[in-house]
């Protein structure tokens, strides 16, 4: 069986997993077992095919006939698809393991069923998005799995807050699917087909050019979570279940991705400003992300902006990638793109283990506050740790895999900086590497503010009494997430050649006349200092171990500030810890706070509350549909039931075509 046979195979087997469960009693774990298994038989297949197509000497293709009358059931497997295949077949299938732990059929005899058939069938949509070589079989797949993601998502449907999340899930996707229609439609206006093949200058006019990039990026964006159609992001990361967050957060989004990166190998010749606009947006959903992060009160609601922030960054790498495209410059393509891609796997990496372990924390604590945690490091020692590594993961700080990527990245903007024509073009490109730092400072804050509040001091509530570490089938997908990380981070050179592969064949071009990655970003040495950082850490830990035994070692209490009985209501909250922050962007994060109100000799009980909604959201987007609403409601008083109105209706109508005909508008 070729590549694409076993890719397909792996589809239909992901698309039936769930359907198990359906058959099985309604508190058995028979069936959630078996479809686990099939999970992980299709994803095993998935990536021995992928493996396959990585190793064929030019992209498979597949193309037949079908039962629609437009466009046909044609498949394509290059290295841009292989790339994102590999996280569309790895991440659901360590989720479903984790499942069988965090969200069992027995003890979710509801919404067991229904979370088990969409989840498969979302990992199965996902996979067949990136293969789809056709807009109409593309779009099918899309909808499939905007509509998987939906159900999976809101599984705790009688619950109000997850039924909002739906709903402004819901909108938002289909806002951007329209916007996917009329991109696919305007494509095969202009091309005579609804294949994805590339255009020629000769076949398009720039104005056409403009639409079409711009439907790409809103469209796209919508899925991606680009700033400011990043709305339906927060709320339902949130509100789903953590493995299923993981797989949004960790692969779908990077359908938004996948959908940019395709299209623009379509466009020819893009002008400067279609990168400047893409690095535009990459810097302000970074640093607006991370904002946004370090003001959330709920763990996964702070996850979940950081995931716009780390589209952010991908979306710099693909800004600087088609800049230089435009400018002709090879290396700029190739560190941007590189990074770009390098960050999807690791982000798909170091977020999934970051709200699997979140999953296991609220599985353990029963509350998202982050204010009502604390001290669950004495408790929870392996989720610590597990939490510690992909904090410093998704903070960029080596020897784990997200500063590799970055690294990329930042040598990318950096080359942009020189006393050539070209080059003195770019000044923006160049501020941007110092915005890209000021994300990654902001990153450590967040993560530190997370860590600090929920593992370090004492518990601040009843919350953590009798939280611990969870069992082996949360534990062993968090720990397969985290030596990921680690191989990636040690060993990035190990990509370079797929990452070499993957931008020829975006700039349509021979491997050989490129440079290669690794020449223009020597990333054997962040092997080296990476092997080097771990083990002074281990000479040092192994240095303290002997001091520890040689010395007597007395226990005291720490430094009370001079309170004779300090309790843990006195410790750094998460809002505080992130309160300065917070205030230093509040120009638009528009934080709301409530502060206590005390008067008199014998005041009464007063709280002091902060939070910071999503500006876009909750200011601009629900006023509005809240002003439509009261409005558009006097419309329904044209609305009659009587058929000499509709009539009457109907008559002006075709009154107002025949004047529009006659004077030739």
């Amino acid at each position: 069986m070729n590549s694409i046979g076993l890719i397909l195979a792996a589809i239909g087997t992901l698309g039936v997993s769930g359907i198990p469960i359906l058959f099985a009693p309604r508190q058995s774990l028979a069936g959630q077992r078996l479809a686990v298994a099939l999970m992980v038989i299709g994803s095993g297949l998935g990536l021995w095919g992928t493996g396959l197509a990585l190793s064929a000497p030019s992209p498979l293709t597949f193309d037949a006939a079908w039962f629609l009358p437009i466009g046909r059931f044609s498949l394509a497997v290059d290295p841009i698809s292989a790339f994102f295949l590999v996280p569309v077949f790895l991440i659901p299938a360590l989720g479903a393991i984790y499942g069988l732990g965090y969200w069992k059929q027995s003890e979710h005899p509801d919404t067991g069923a229904q979370l088990g058939v969409f989840y498969g069938l979302l990992a199965g949509a996902m996979a067949l998005v990136v293969i789809a070589h056709d807009a109409v079989l593309f779009l099918l797949a899309w909808e499939v799995m905007a509509l998987a993601a939906y159900f999976a998502a809101t599984a705790e449907n009688d619950d109000p807050a997850v039924q909002r999340a739906g709903w402004i899930y819901l909108v938002a996707t289909h806002a951007g699917t329209l916007c996917l229609f009329a991109l696919f439609a305007l494509l095969c206006h202009v091309s005579g087909s609804f294949a994805f093949e590339p255009l020629t200058d000769l076949s398009v006019s720039p104005a056409l050019l403009t639409a079409l990039f711009l439907l790409t990026v809103v469209g796209f964006g919508f899925k991606a979570g680009l700033m400011p159609v990043h709305v339906w992001l927060p709320e339902a990361h949130a509100n789903a279940p953590s493995h299923v967050s993981a797989v949004m957060s960790g692969v779908m989004l990077k359908m938004g991705v996948y959908g940019i990166v395709r299209m623009v190998t379509l466009l020819p010749h893009p002008p400067v400003w279609w990168g400047g606009l893409l690095l535009g947006l990459g810097t302000l959903t970074g640093v607006a992300g991370i904002a946004f992060a370090i003001g959330q009160q709920d763990l996964k609601r702070s996850l979940a902006y950081s995931s716009i922030e780390n589209i952010g960054i991908i979306t710099m790498g693909l800004g600087l990638a088609l800049m230089g495209r435009s400018f002709g410059r090879m290396d700029w393509v190739a560190l941007g793109l590189g990074g770009a891609l390098l960050h999807v796997w690791n982000h798909s990496l170091f977020k999934s283990l970051l709200f699997l372990n979140s999953g296991a924390i609220i599985h353990a604590t029963h509350t998202r506050e982050i204010d009502r945690m604390g001290g669950l490091a004495k408790k929870m020692p392996h989720t610590a740790f597990l939490f510690a590594l992909g904090a410093v993961a998704i903070c960029g700080l080596p020897p784990l895999n997200g500063f590799a990527s970055e690294w990329l990245i930042y040598v990318g903007l950096f080359r942009t900086v020189g006393p050539s024509a070209v080059e003195s073009a770019c000044p923006v490109a160049a501020l941007c590497a110092a915005l890209l730092a000021m994300i990654g400072a902001l990153a450590a804050a967040c993560f530190l503010k997370l860590f600090g509040s929920m593992f370090l001091g004492e518990s601040r509530s009843d919350a953590t009494a009798g939280a611990h570490d969870p069992g082996a089938s949360l534990l062993l997908p968090m720990g397969a997430l985290a030596i990921g990380c680690g191989v990636v981070g040690l060993g990035p050179w190990l990509a370079a050649p797929l990452l070499d592969r993957t931008v020829a064949v975006w700039n349509g071009l021979p491997t050989s006349s490129l440079e290669p990655i690794r020449t223009l970003a020597p990333l054997g040495w962040i092997s080296v200092m990476g092997g080097i950082l771990i083990l002074t850490t281990l000479i040092f830990r192994a240095f303290l171990g002997v001091l520890r035994k040689t010395r007597t070692v007395e226990t005291t209490g720490t430094w009370d500030c001079g309170y004779a009985q300090p309790t843990a209501r006195m410790q750094y909250t998460g809002s505080s810890f992130g309160q300065t922050l917070v205030a230093l962007f509040g120009w638009f994060l528009f934080p709301k706070t409530h502060s206590p109100h005390i008067t008199g000799l014998f005041p009464q009980r007063s709280s002091f509350r902060s939070q910071v909604p999503d500006a876009i959201l909750d200011r601009l987007i629900l006023p509005f549909f809240r002003f439509a609403e009261r409005h558009l409601a006097r419309l329904r008083q044209v609305e009659q039931s009587r058929i000499q109105i509709s009539l009457l209706y109907f008559l002006a109508a075709v009154l107002i075509l025949l004047v529009w005909g006659k004077l030739g508008f």
